[in-house]
């Protein structure tokens, strides 16, 4: 990236050089659209059984390919795979791994516009959401590969028994691997006796992508488990085949061995089924809906409790006191409800706002509301494009509906079906102004462009409910008051919080800057990803003591 600006969740406008690169890519991109394409196990082409189509969310017209569907022998075998390879790739030395995970980021930046076309075209990323999630790509891949060398592949020389732990990052040996324990001359106990915590991989490591970042989500923990030493085996979202076919590419292209990584397409409940509960996987991760990710978190821990990182969704309230800038908050809650058409995990949901300022944060809400550009994700000006499904928009159109059958206002609320919008899945954004507390609609992720506000007499009720669900994901809070900012922050359970932050209420985390993972019903592990703490989940910690040399 070294020549172009990278462009994060806080950027919000693209550059003139980027539009026309995104243009040539999107020409480039079209003429590829609706092709058949195979899924590759041990680096070899199989068509599986059947082809399933996939087309635009932005115009049904568009075919965005016919994409080989995997049966239930053919996952067995992509695991056997993965697991013949294992030992060998655990046995590289770790800084040979670093290196060959590094030169993924480069080939992501050779092909930045590239890819961000086929999110357009594929999931209906405009051009600074897709550019967003490709750069986030290169920094996820960057900062687990300076992690692992930071920490020198994880190993420590521990102290002599019964003093204290002497430090030495690395010199105990390989750490996830490769290098094997070489005891120091002059190390040890006076006995000759060294003792070393090494951090190794699983084994075999699942990871099971989302269709809203179909190639961050899904190239962050394929890097994260090759890093650490695991091979693995990958399923991209029914609604990413294009995405995750780049996605495998990327990492053919810069040398991963065949036998590291294999991906498949399962569109099938019961091939689904067979990837979370399958014996030959030692470690998983998926990201996507709270009801899914439970059944995952359950299967796969069902006979002995194998690691499963399940980063899950969130119903994600932003609260705002009497003492905000209203201001500052209208912007930032419609950035976080609105971005990428409300279907980001960490999208602000819900508003818990003080009753005595909900009548002028609800005007100004609606004015954000109405600039809103909602249109084709294939111009490069485009501020949101379509939801990913026509059963996305159902489901804005009922939470509509059940407003209005309650009596209550609705700003928004419709389908956009003007001109060519009426060929893909477009949704107006939506303000809802929600006296019940108990409605579905504040308690429920409905993953569009919908934000119910709701009317709050006190901080401490609206951290109530905003405790309230089984979700803990991301959070925010607008207030002036320095003991309203204390008391949120000591008291708001979500692993990601934010306080007056224009550039997103719940919204824009990124890697090596926020950790992303959520607490309770969002998140199995408490560790998010992009962050210190992540990397070291691939692994698990072995104790060698070795006496004499």
């Amino acid at each position: 990236m070294a020549n172009t600006p990278m462009v994060t969740y806080e950027t919000f406008a693209a550059a003139e050089e980027d539009a026309r690169a995104f243009r040539a890519q999107l020409e480039r991109v079209a003429g590829r659209l609706g092709e058949r394409h195979p899924f590759h196990i041990n680096g070899v082409a199989q068509t599986g059984e059947g082809w399933i189509e996939e087309r635009s969310p932005a115009d049904s017209r568009v075919p965005i390919g016919e994409f080989a569907s995997a049966t239930m022998d053919d996952f067995d075998r992509a695991v056997e795979a993965a697991r013949r390879f294992a030992p060998e790739w655990a046995a590289t030395e770790w800084r040979e791994r670093v290196r060959i995970v590094a030169g993924v980021s480069a080939k992501v930046t050779a092909r930045r516009h590239e890819l961000a076309a086929i999110l357009a075209y594929e999931i209906g990323k405009p051009l600074l959401e897709a550019l967003g999630e490709v750069d986030e790509c290169v920094v996820l891949i960057d900062y687990y590969c300076a992690q692992m060398a930071a920490n020198e592949g994880f190993a420590l020389e521990m102290g002599p028994a019964g003093g204290v732990a002497t430090g030495g990052g690395g010199k105990g040996g390989g750490g996830g691997g490769g290098e094997g324990v070489a005891p120091p001359a002059d190390g040890g106990t006076p006995g000759g006796e060294h003792v070393y915590s090494l951090l190794r991989p699983y084994g075999v490591w699942g990871v099971i992508g989302p269709f809203n970042f179909p190639m961050a989500l899904l190239l962050g923990p394929i890097a994260a488990a090759l890093i650490a030493g695991n091979t693995v085996v990958a399923k991209p979202s029914p609604h990413g085949y294009l995405s995750g076919l780049a996605v495998y590419e990327l990492f053919g292209e810069a040398g991963v061995p065949a036998g590291a990584l294999q991906m498949l397409n399962i569109p099938d409940e019961r091939l689904g089924k067979r990837l979370y509960t399958h014996p030959g996987l030692d470690g998983l991760t998926f990201t996507g809906s709270h009801a899914t990710g439970m059944r995952v978190f359950h299967g796969f821990s069902r006979e002995y409790p194998r690691p499963a990182i399940c980063e899950m969704g969130g119903k994600n309230p932003a609260i705002v006191t009497a003492s905000a800038d209203l201001r500052k908050a209208a912007v930032g809650v419609a950035r976080s409800a609105f971005g990428f058409s409300g279907q980001r995990c960490s999208g602000c949901s819900r508003v818990l706002v003080a009753r005595e300022v909900h009548d002028e944060l609800a005007e100004l809400l609606e004015q954000r509301r109405r600039e809103v550009c909602v249109a084709s994700p294939l111009d490069p000006a485009t501020q949101v494009g379509p939801v990913i499904s026509r059963a996305s928009v159902e489901r804005l159109l009922e939470a509509a509906r059940e407003c209005g059958a309650e009596g209550w206002r609705v700003h928004g609320g419709g389908a956009l079906t003007a001109g060519e919008l009426r060929f893909g899945n477009y949704a107006e954004p939506t303000v809802a102004e929600i006296p019940a507390a108990d409605s579905r609609l504040l308690r429920e992720e409905l993953f569009t462009p919908f934000v119910a506000l709701h009317p709050v007499g006190s901080l401490d009720e609206a951290l109530e409910l905003a405790n309230g669900l089984v979700f803990g994901l991301t959070a925010g809070l607008y207030a002036e008051d320095s003991e309203e900012i204390e008391r949120f922050r000591r008291t708001v359970k979500a692993g990601v919080i934010y306080v007056n932050r224009e550039a997103g209420a719940t919204t824009g985390a990124w890697p090596g800057i926020q950790s992303f993972g959520g607490w309770e019903g969002s998140g199995s592990t408490g560790r998010g990803a992009g962050g210190i703490h992540y990397l070291q989940q691939y692994m698990r910690e072995q104790s060698v003591t070795v006496v004499g040399s």
